[in-house]
């Protein structure tokens, strides 16, 4: 806590200094319509060093609620398939693993071979995942122990009206329902250890096996949560059709976008034009209940440049977080960075706010299965490891796009 402090103190005052620079470049160019280089690459260089402590913030937030592997609140059959596991995963022996496995979580050995991990450590994986996957940390996640989850999402249109004590009442329509499944896939990682550290008894096999799964999943969940076509992975947001119709015009499952007015960029700050405008239009387009919650996400490079952008009276948009358990704002709403969401280019969709609770489900699917594998890879063990996750929007009208475009 004492470090990520420190480190919250240093993105302040760089913050501050940042502003002042800045400040000073905006003026020489309203004024000669050109800045010094040298102030604007030192603008730019502590722009970067701010980048650079919030990475290393969230890395000190990330390590602070790392959960840890433990036996608390398991049952004698959960503590004897974790004994039983963890002396496969060292040494390869199976003896009656594959009973405790049934026993405990109600299973049969899958005929593709290996074993599902102990539910404790299944969880554990998952826990990991919330910490180390930036968007699976903001979306609704829900685990299910099958492949046909099916969700109902109400479209409204349920009639209603007024009418006297006595006076009678005409039938009402009936509401209508969409029905939406997630889009699946299978991920996979292959995790190695040589045989003489799962032979030391003081290397902490389970610590090992679910850092290294998560770290794997995460890097192929965060794309996919953001960008997945749906063939075989989730479907990320950004693939759903977006266009600027409004709510209750747009085709279900479409989302709306905002458009900054200018191709590749935000429009400039002037005395006639506001960028915050534009952020502004994308958080009231979304419907008031729906923004409790919400918040921004976006990548470093843009977030480099928003943090540029000051309204008519000099103030700035983004602003530091003032505390270690509140992140920096964008005209009030929590900034989150998402490494796969487009970069700022012509007509690109760089910019995301929403109350991602509402608007993106991640299903997982319970049992991540592993595969002992010493021979492939000597003097390494492998182990190969599978998931069945998947990812879909719920709520089209609960994720709102920034487009910088001119159309």
């Amino acid at each position: 806590m004492t470090d990520a402090t420190a480190t919250l103190n240093e993105i302040k005052s760089a913050f501050e200094e940042f502003k002042t620079k800045n400040d000073s470049v905006i003026a020489e160019e309203i004024k000669k319509g050109t800045a010094d280089v040298v102030r604007k690459n030192e603008v730019e260089a502590i722009n970067t060093a701010i980048t650079k402590l919030s990475e290393e913030m969230k890395d000190l937030e990330a390590k602070s609620n790392r959960p840890a592997v433990g036996d608390k609140g398991l049952n004698k059959d959960q503590i004897a398939h974790k004994a039983a596991f963890v002396k496969w995963a060292r040494k390869g022996t199976e003896e009656g693993l594959a009973d405790l496995e049934a026993k405990a979580l109600n299973v049969t050995t899958s005929a593709d071979g290996g074993y599902a991990v102990p539910e404790e450590l299944d969880r554990t994986i998952l826990d990991l995942l919330q910490v180390v996957s930036p968007f699976r940390a903001l979306a609704n996640s829900i685990t299910v122990g099958g492949s046909d989850y099916k969700k109902l999402v109400n479209l409204k249109g349920t009639g209603s009206g007024w009418v006297g004590e006595t006076s009678a009442r005409a039938e009402t329509s009936s509401p209508t329902f969409a029905e939406i499944t997630p889009f699946m896939g299978e991920i996979y990682a292959n995790p190695a250890a040589t045989q003489r550290m799962l032979d030391d008894a003081f290397f902490n096999v389970e610590a090992f096996l679910a850092g290294e799964i998560a770290d794997e999943f995460s890097k192929q969940e965060a794309t996919a949560f953001v960008a997945g076509d749906g063939t075989n992975k989730p479907k990320g947001f950004m693939n759903y059709t977006i266009n600027t119709s409004a709510d209750g015009v747009r085709t279900f499952g479409h989302l709306q976008k905002k458009i900054t007015g200018v191709a590749g960029a935000f429009i400039a700050t002037t005395s006639s034009s506001n960028p915050g405008n534009t952020f502004i239009d994308v958080i009231h387009s979304m419907k008031s209940p729906l923004r409790l919650g919400a918040s921004w996400v976006m990548n470093s490079l843009t977030l480099a440049a928003v943090r540029k952008l000051t309204d008519l009276q000099g103030n700035y948009l983004w602003q530091p977080s003032l505390t270690v358990d509140k992140p920096s704002t964008l005209l009030g709403y929590a900034v989150n960075e998402v490494p796969d969401m487009p970069d700022i280019a012509t007509t690109s969709n760089p910019i995301a706010f929403g109350n991602w609770k509402r608007g993106y489900t991640i299903v997982d699917r319970m049992g991540v299965r592993l595969l002992r594998d010493p021979y492939t890879n000597k003097p390494f063990v492998n182990f190969y490891t599978t998931k069945r996750v998947g990812g879909m929007v719920v709520d089209s009208e609960a994720i709102k796009i920034l487009s910088v475009s001119s159309n």
